[in-house]
């Protein structure tokens, strides 16, 4: 066994129609995230639903979305397209197929750079999104439970090549299309829609093994680095990995299995005849293309010649739209190398720590510009800005008012008595110092600012400390 790695992803999202994929209902992806969930089959109709007798209608908004998606990855676009129905029998589909596109979908070959490297896109195709199933008392126990709210939602299904060489790059890969769907407007975490992913995944030339239920790029890595420790482990016990279909289980951080995995021919795919096929024309592709925003390597290629960040400050800040928009306004009022390594750093982490995205924070450009001013100006040394960056995400309010409320402010400290105190308390660290142990002023510096409180520079407690140690 060579243990080299081989892994695909389909990655499935819902879109932000205002309406469902095949009927007038509304789409529940587009629900604020911080909304109550509807009542369950509250957003339903027949064909939804699945009835006899129903017919679909497809939706045009879905198809201008697929083109600029399809455009956004620099795929083919067919020429003309059409929907199939896949065969499979269960509760969440009640009309028993779905309807999908596989024999011909909207667009083909594409690719999308990720750290260097190139990921082929095999397709992208409009389907349905099936019904959901509520397990009463958990997989496995008690009873189960339909909401056809999920069904019909419109979903985009990216589906890649074998080519990523690990998980982390699987996730990165991820974190890209989320930003580039969001430049699009065809999907915004701010609302309930969800994108999941299935990964395919082989070790050594062995059997492929599906696993599906991941959501977001931070399980997507999770599930991947689980799945190869546990294809290695049964090949180290002689072994052979069977081909299934697992489910990741973001509870325990396992995979587990579900069923034998199917072929392509057992879903016995055939021509959708409620529905008409769809001719994409040159002037559709030429419009849509015009209709493409600046997306997030082309800011970020603009971000580092027009202002001279460095590629990892610009590839930051351009995850997400918000942030980048942010970063524009604020660099127009303040240094832009002083904005984007603030945004990129302080700002990020502290949105990170929270899990929440700049959008949902809550904070206003305005507060960003003046807590930078308040820096630049050096009214806040770098410590205390953090902290008010910080205070800002946690209580909502603008940085005068924790700055003044926190005495956070540079005030009127003497450095040199300060220095002088610390350096009597921690003799052994002065004395560590003068034989050469560079570390030593750090632990100083720090003492100081403790004592300060982080209303003086640590540039100029080191002089100070640098001018009284001899």
């Amino acid at each position: 066994m060579n243990g080299k790695v081989m892994i695909g992803l389909e990655t499935h999202i819902q879109l932000n129609s205002a309406s469902k994929m095949f009927c007038a209902c509304r789409n529940p992806a587009t629900l604020a995230f911080d909304s109550d969930e509807p009542e369950p089959n509250s957003l339903t109709c027949p064909t939804c639903m699945g009835m006899p007798g129903s017919k679909p209608l497809a939706n045009a908004r879905v198809v201008e979305l697929a083109l600029k998606v399809a455009l956004a990855l620099d795929c083919k676009v067919a020429g003309e397209t059409y929907f199939s129905r896949k065969t499979y029998f269960y509760p969440d589909m009640s009309k028993n197929f779905q309807i999908t596109q596989y024999e011909a979908p909207i667009a083909t070959n594409g690719s999308v750079l990720v750290s260097g490297r190139r990921i082929a896109i095999t397709r992208v195709q409009m389907e349905e999104d099936p019904a959901k199933l509520v397990h009463t008392g958990g997989v496995g126990k008690g009873h189960v439970l339909v909401d056809y709210n999920r069904a019909g939602i419109p979903l985009l299904e990216i589906v890649t090549e074998p080519d990523f060489e690990g998980p982390a790059q699987a996730r990165e890969y991820l974190q890209k299309l989320e930003a580039i769907f969001e430049y699009l407007g065809v999907y915004s975490p701010a609302t309930k829609a969800v994108m999941k992913t299935d990964a395919n995944i082989s070790v050594g030339g062995g059997a492929r093994v599906d696993v599906k239920n991941i959501t977001g790029s931070r399980d997507i890595e999770k599930a991947l680095n689980h799945e190869i420790v546990r294809q290695k482990g049964v090949v180290a016990e002689g072994k052979a990995v069977m081909r299934e279909t697992r489910m990741w289980n973001p509870d325990s951080g396992t995979t587990e299995s579900l069923r034998g995995k199917e072929t392509e021919e057992d879903y016995g795919y055939i021509f959708e005849p409620d529905l008409a096929r769809i001719e994409v024309t040159q002037k559709q592709l030429a419009d849509a293309r015009k209709a493409l925003p600046e997306l997030p390597d082309e800011k970020k290629a603009r971000f580092m010649k027009s202002y001279g960040l460095n590629g990892e400050i610009a590839e930051s800040i351009v995850t997400e739209l918000e942030l980048a928009n942010l970063f524009e306004q604020v660099a127009k009022k303040t240094s832009p190398k002083v904005a984007g390594s603030w945004i990129a750093g302080y700002l990020k982490k502290t949105l990170n720590w929270n899990n929440m995205t700049f959008a949902e924070s809550g904070l206003k450009t305005e507060w960003v510009m003046s807590l930078l001013r308040m820096f630049e100006s050096g009214r806040l040394t770098n410590r205390n800005a953090e902290m008010v960056m910080r205070l800002m995400v946690e209580r909502g309010l603008p940085p005068e008012q924790i700055a003044r409320k926190e005495g956070l402010e540079k005030g009127d400290v003497d450095i040199e008595v300060i220095a002088r105190k610390i350096i009597s308390e921690n003799r052994k660290a002065a004395d560590d110092y003068r034989r050469g142990d560079g570390k030593a002023i750090h632990f100083l510096v720090g003492q100081c600012m403790r004592e300060a409180r982080g209303k003086a520079d640590a540039n100029e407690i080191k002089k100070a400390l640098l001018k009284l140690i001899k």
